[in-house]
């Protein structure tokens, strides 16, 4: 039970995230970073040295940001990453939760569990599983693994096998956050639609290329955050093929990581893109290609650089944008 999952509630500012960190690096050299606003952090062998047990130093902890920085935070303790984030999900926030490490102890946790609240299972896992049956964690702990194979394949399988289990073999990583640029839009009403989930996606890849663009930067991975209605929120994250700030590059992965979510029915209140690796544009290698349709939108996207230099950057749209709110 060394495991910490901290999340840090209420909109973070990134320097405030950066002391947030810096405060869990008092405690343990072993703390990785999980932008925006939450972080794991090893603390198996900090423990003799503060002469407290793991959840003293998590209440320390929250302690220590809300005095400092008036912020709540809510932590999970347990024995390895996947369980630590759960048992921080299991009831309000601001609290300290614990998941003894005892087999018992973890399989009666995770058995009333629906599948869904394993970490990394999105709501089209979710819905191919509860299709044959398999809605709860507990039945899926029954399951075969051969079956598992079978329906997700074999390295998907083996892992939502294991995590039924309570097993988990990631370790933490000491990592600071790499440098990020975000953008998010709020909309009006929960929406269902997808066209205008799509026209949204649109207008924050617009102004996240341009944003790099301006600054000389491209992006290594694209990560999109989706908040539901009730308060809940899917992650996903994906390395784009080459380091790019090419709108139409961002946009078709943005595309791409939106309809894998499967969200037909989801009401959705908002979604954030954030551009993470980033590096100097003058460092990235761009693989040569005999498309000419790529250079023209390229050679377009430059002069609607130099109009937005110009004129604001209100000066060109992209068609079928949606208005954006504040990130």
């Amino acid at each position: 039970m060394n495991v910490l999952y901290i999340h840090f509630h209420g909109g973070i500012a990134e320097e405030v995230y950066a002391h947030l960190l810096s405060l869990l690096a008092e405690y343990t050299p072993v703390v990785q970073a999980l932008p925006p606003d939450a972080a794991l952090a090893d603390v198996g062998g900090s423990l003799r040295y503060f002469g407290v047990d793991a959840v003293a130093l998590a209440e320390r902890i929250r302690a220590r940001t809300g005095g400092l920085y008036g912020i709540r935070s809510t932590a999970g303790v347990a024995a390895n990453p996947m369980l630590a984030r759960m048992v921080a999900a299991d009831g309000p926030p601001s609290a300290v939760r614990v998941l003894p490490d005892d087999l018992d102890a973890v399989a009666a946790f995770l058995a009333r569990k629906p599948v869904a609240a394993l970490h990394g299972v999105g709501p089209k896992t979710a819905r191919t599983l509860c299709s044959y049956g398999l809605d709860s964690v507990a039945r899926i702990a029954d399951a075969p693994l051969g079956t598992l194979q079978r329906i997700l394949g074999a390295t998907a399988g083996r892992r939502l096998h294991n995590a039924a289990r309570g097993i988990d073999p990631t370790p933490v990583t000491p990592a600071a956050p790499a440098r990020s640029l975000t953008a998010e839009h709020r909309f009006g009403h929960d929406e269902l639609d997808r066209d205008r989930r799509r026209a949204a996606l649109l207008a924050l890849t617009d102004r996240l290329g341009l944003q790099l663009r301006t600054e000389k930067q491209v992006t290594r991975a694209l990560t999109l955050t989706v908040r539901y209605a009730d308060r809940s929120m899917t992650t996903r994250t994906r390395k784009v093929a080459e380091p790019t700030a090419h709108t139409q590059a961002l946009t078709a992965l943005a595309y791409d990581l939106h309809d894998r979510l499967g969200l037909q029915r989801a009401r959705v209140r908002a979604m954030t893109l954030r551009a993470e690796e980033l590096i100097a544009a003058e460092l990235a290698t761009r693989q040569l290609t005999f498309d000419s349709s790529d250079e023209r939108a390229r050679r377009i996207e430059a002069a609607a650089d130099r109009a937005r230099a110009r004129f604001g950057p209100d000066a060109v749209h992209p068609a079928g944008a949606a208005a954006t709110g504040a990130a």
